[in-house]
């Protein structure tokens, strides 16, 4: 199979994670592509018809398109226990809250690199750094607990996407008042799976 993505996509980064986690690299070859809001690559395309990535190309059908999709079609192929049954309702509300904070984070990029100075929307930036904000303070008030278990996706979530905020807005310093979670997020990326795959 081919996963068509690029290294700094933060949703891209949950499935790579997760194929070192697996031990799936030698299932899954690793295809960086070039997409941006303004278009993608013909092979982008042609798996996902809204241009995204990640993408998941496989030999026995059709190709599976986003982040949540794929990392749960590839831990079933795999049964490595990312979405354990007992806690599965946990994981999938704290993974989406993950990739809510990535789609905050994203759309806050987008704004100051795609979109002309005079065009920009500070309301519209402060708004969606809101939403991350309150986010990050939920996980670290309500779920360090689930954090401190057993390896799942929503701690691999959660990882990628506090690791884009320090990669594309740390001046904006989510670790303030999250000392908890700062403190979870600093050991879980020493982990080999974040290491190889850090942008």
């Amino acid at each position: 199979m081919k996963l068509l993505m690029s290294p700094t996509s933060p949703y891209v980064r949950k499935v790579r994670v997760l194929l070192r986690e697996a031990s799936l690299l030698d299932v899954v070859e690793e295809v960086a592509v070039s997409t941006s809001p303004l278009g993608s690559a013909p092979e982008v395309v042609a798996a996902n018809p809204m241009g995204k990535i990640p993408a998941l190309i496989r030999d026995d059908g059709p190709a599976i398109f986003d982040s949540r999709v794929i990392t749960r079609y590839l831990d079933d192929r795999a049964g490595s226990g990312l979405y354990p049954q007992a806690r599965i309702w946990d994981v999938l509300t704290l993974e989406a809250i993950g990739d809510g904070i990535m789609d905050s984070a994203v759309s806050i990029t987008y704004e100051g690199l795609w979109r002309p100075e005079e065009k920009q929307f500070s309301g519209w930036t402060d708004a969606q750094w809101g939403k991350v904000a309150r986010s990050v303070s939920t996980v670290n008030e309500r779920w360090m607990s689930h954090l401190a278990g057993p390896l799942d996706m929503a701690q691999i979530g959660v990882a990628c996407a506090l690791d884009y905020l320090d990669l594309r807005h740390d001046a904006r310093g989510w670790r303030h008042g999250n000392d908890a979670l700062a403190e979870w997020h600093s050991d879980f990326i020493k982990r080999a799976s974040m290491e190889a795959t850090k942008p």
